[in-house]
């Protein structure tokens, strides 16, 4: 063969080659792009679906616990964290709560349970729930149709109220459900209401803890609305109508107005010594203390 025709055989298998290569850059280049793009879609859903579930969960299930910040964090294309900072408001006093590390992925979303769920301390002599992190006691609800509990139902109105120089949260369960407006006029004025205690699964208490969430939310300024913004809340957070408590709750109170919806306790807050004129009255079949904080000349109570 000619050696002119050898070297134009080379030179066009050469550009086709280079060609190929080129090509399948262009491709990889277009595939890796699209794979990014189509990652970041999906791992933006996920967050977006992740971030709306935890505040509706603090919305209708974390007693007087508020959300200061939360942000994504460890973001990729294929998911990421997302870090929720909460607190608690003790009569005008912040004092820290567990920061929850919640994931996500492509196709799924995980609430950090683990720091969601309270710890349980027991001795010979004591048994209490506590926050993970902050070591604080958590404060219990009694179920009025829960009749044993573990460790009895407790009232703890009596302790708190000797605390001088204290604010205190504490957890007051009615012994028969009661409306908003008959429950009212029965707190002093000195307390706060921050969180009306609708519902919760009825389980057995008896052996221990059964870690079951309990369902309300903050009457703030305006009972109605926050009530309406609640049952909206509660839908939202159970779509797929899989749990059976919100269900039967929605099924028995969403067209009521509130002033027909019955309530299972409150969580009160305000100066420890505030609590004693709750002492003894009937309508409290337990009262637990949860967080508290000590005062200082520098931050004001609120009341």
């Amino acid at each position: 063969m000619d050696t002119s025709l050898k070297d134009a055989l080379k030179k066009a298998k050469r550009k086709q080659l280079l060609k190929i290569i080129i090509i399948s850059m262009v491709v990889v280049l277009i595939l890796l792009t699209t794979l990014y793009k189509t990652g970041n879609y999906f791992a933006a859903k996920s967050a977006e679906r992740l971030h709306e579930k935890l505040f509706l969960h603090n919305e209708i299930a974390e007693a007087n616990i508020h959300i200061d910040s939360q942000v994504t964090s460890n973001r990729s294309m294929f998911g990421g964290n997302i870090v929720t900072n909460r607190s608690k408001n003790i009569n005008g006093y912040l004092v820290q709560w567990s920061t929850l590390t919640s994931s996500y992925d492509w196709l799924r979303t995980h609430i950090d349970n683990n720091e969601l769920m309270p710890g349980v301390y027991w001795s010979d002599t004591q048994v209490y729930e506590y926050d993970k992190q902050t070591k604080r006691k958590v404060a219990t609800f009694y179920h009025p149709s829960i009749q044993k509990y573990y460790d009895g139902i407790q009232n703890e109105l009596g302790e708190i109220s000797q605390m001088k120089n204290h604010v205190a949260e504490v957890a007051i369960s009615f012994d028969q459900p009661y409306t908003f407006q008959e429950i009212k006029p029965k707190i002093p004025d000195d307390l706060n209401i921050v969180w009306l205690y609708m519902t919760s699964p009825i389980a057995d208490e008896s052996k221990g803890p059964a870690g079951m969430p309990v369902y309300g939310f903050d009457p703030s300024d305006s009972p109605k609305e926050a009530y309406e913004s609640f049952i909206e809340a509660l839908e939202k957070y159970d779509a797929n109508g899989n749990n059976e408590t919100i269900q039967e709750f929605l099924k028995s109170n969403k067209n009521k107005p509130f002033d027909e919806v019955e309530i299972l306790g409150v969580m009160l807050t305000g100066q420890a010594e505030n609590f004693k004129a709750l002492e003894n009255k009937d309508f409290i079949r337990g009262a637990s203390v949860g967080a508290t904080a000590q005062m200082v000349p520098y931050i004001k109570p609120d009341k």
